[in-house]
């Protein structure tokens, strides 16, 4: 069991920080769930019936399992890294969690730890789950996908650890994806996937299609891998938010990075494939995202350098205009933010400053119970049309919370009077759209000891940013729009709250 959340950690937190120990102490309990689900996965199909998992399907996982363990094993042997599980399982995540402190991770550990691993094992998981029939036939392909996703993930950890091997991979929709490597494109829409042999030699990867040119890719130090093939597309990454810190991927091929199949917000576009020009316009974009941060507290660039490890570029809001963007976080790919192209730096910033926050109060959630209220959805918040369970009126105010305080300090930092202007009135908004919520999250009945403590601690950093309060025109115009908000949503919902 692990142990419970320091009061430390849930005051930084509540007041919409976290010093390097808080922040390390989210990631370490994120790493060893994750690795958990990993062995979870192993288990579930071990213990599958044959007519949900087939034997050439749970004897391809076992190949799969020891080629990694093989990986591990060369990566970090002896007592000093990272020893494997036992024979047929995943490298032992419950020493990691007894230890509750560990080294930086290998570079196979890393891989495992990646945001997408997360919704994959999840995915796995209910593929392999506790069916006692045939799965339907779509669950079947989708099954395929998920143990064929889990083969390229050994494949790629055992190539960065140098263990030569020949494996069959089996490509899904016309691309085969090598997570942290790229993707090779093996067919238009319509035709079979092929299986693809991959051969693995002293950091060289040769891809082998039925009919068609070997395709030869050169694995590098950092993440992607090279290849004058045309059908090759190299992952890109940008570079560190802080110097020495490591490169951010931008994902755009993972087939997991965003949900697949399922309902998705109406706020929130699909996955984008980027060109060059799409590229450089995200690399431009972030070049000036640190100092950005900077500008909103130091605090704000030293959560994203640390709880920031993959981005996934998402393409425009359906319907808007000129400068629509969209955001979001997955509870299961903690890590990672999906985003529509950012217009400015500042606005990426409090993009990455809203998303950051829903990341760490999740976290925070699966380590201690804040709260026991209903997820009834009933709660009017001024930022969104529809009423709020309990726990999204908590993310929502606390992500504009911390909004309110990265504006606040733009506007009291920027030497330009446009630039103080636009901060003071971004401030303005959130902070009054935090104050409408805060008698219905501080009423509550339903808080725990941690999740009162840590609404008290969201409550004197309203009142702290109250102390300089906007220009009146701002502070004015805000509070006309959270009460035009309110008559309207009363008006849509007549709830009596």
């Amino acid at each position: 069991m692990l142990p419970a959340v320091p009061e430390r950690a849930v005051d930084e937190l509540g007041r919409t920080e976290g010093g390097p120990e808080t922040l390390g102490l989210l990631v370490r309990d994120q790493h060893t769930r994750r690795l958990l689900l990993l062995r979870a996965v192993l288990d579930a199909a071990e213990s599958a019936a044959p007519d949900v998992c087939p034997a050439p399907a749970l004897t391809r996982l076992r190949e799969d399992w020891a080629l990694l363990e093989e990986a591990e094993r060369l990566e970090a042997p002896g007592p000093a890294g990272h020893p494997p599980g036992p024979a047929g399982h995943p490298p032992g995540p419950e020493a990691d969690a007894a230890r509750g402190n560990r080294p930086p991770p290998s570079r196979v550990r890393a891989l495992l730890l990646h945001p997408f691993t997360g919704p994959w094992a999840r995915e796995a998981l209910r593929l392999l789950g506790p069916e006692t029939g045939p799965l339907p036939a779509r669950d079947r392909r989708e099954q395929a996908r998920a143990l064929a996703y889990f083969g390229a993930l050994a494949a790629v950890a055992a190539a960065r650890a140098g263990v030569p091997y020949a494996v069959r991979l089996t490509a899904h929709d016309g691309v085969l994806a090598l997570p942290s490597l790229g993707a090779l494109r093996t067919g238009g829409p319509g035709r079979r996937d092929p299986e693809v042999t991959v051969v693995h030699r002293h950091g060289r990867l040769t891809l082998r299609r039925p009919g068609e040119a070997d395709v030869t890719v050169r694995l590098q130090n950092g993440p992607g891998a090279w290849s004058e093939a045309a059908a090759w597309t190299p992952a890109y990454t940008l570079p560190g938010l802080v110097p020495g810190s490591a490169p951010v991927p931008l994902d755009d091929l993972d087939p997991y990075r965003t949900a697949r199949g399922g309902p998705r917000p109406d706020t929130l576009s699909g996955p984008a494939e980027l060109d060059e020009a799409g590229r450089k316009h995200w690399l431009h974009t972030w070049s000036g995202t640190a100092a950005a941060l900077t500008a909103g507290g130091a605090g704000r660039l030293t959560e994203s350098a640390a709880l920031l490890s993959c981005l996934v570029p998402l393409a425009a809001p359906p319907g808007s205009g000129p400068g629509g963007s969209c955001s979001g976080t997955r509870r299961e790919a903690f890590g990672a933010v999906l985003s529509s192209a950012p217009a400015t730096a500042t606005g990426f910033a409090a993009t990455l400053v809203h998303e950051i926050q829903h990341a760490k109060l999740a976290a925070l959630g699966d380590m201690t119970t804040l709260h026991h209220a209903s997820p009834a959805a009933r709660h009017f918040a001024p930022w969104r049309p529809d009423p709020r369970p309990y726990d999204g009126l908590l993310q929502g105010a606390y992500s504009h919370l911390a909004l309110a305080d990265f504006f606040q300090r733009c506007a009291l930092t920027a030497a330009l009077p446009a630039r103080r202007d636009a901060a003071w009135e971004r401030h303005a908004r959130y902070q009054a759209q935090v104050g409408a919520v805060l008698p219905a999250l501080v009423g509550s009945g339903d808080l725990t000891v941690p999740g009162r403590r840590f609404v008290d601690r969201m409550v004197e950093v309203y009142e702290r940013l109250a102390e300089q309060p906007p220009p009146r025109g701002h502070a004015a115009r805000a509070t006309g729009y959270v009460q035009a908000a309110r008559t309207l949503w009363n008006r849509r919902h007549a709830t009596g709250e």
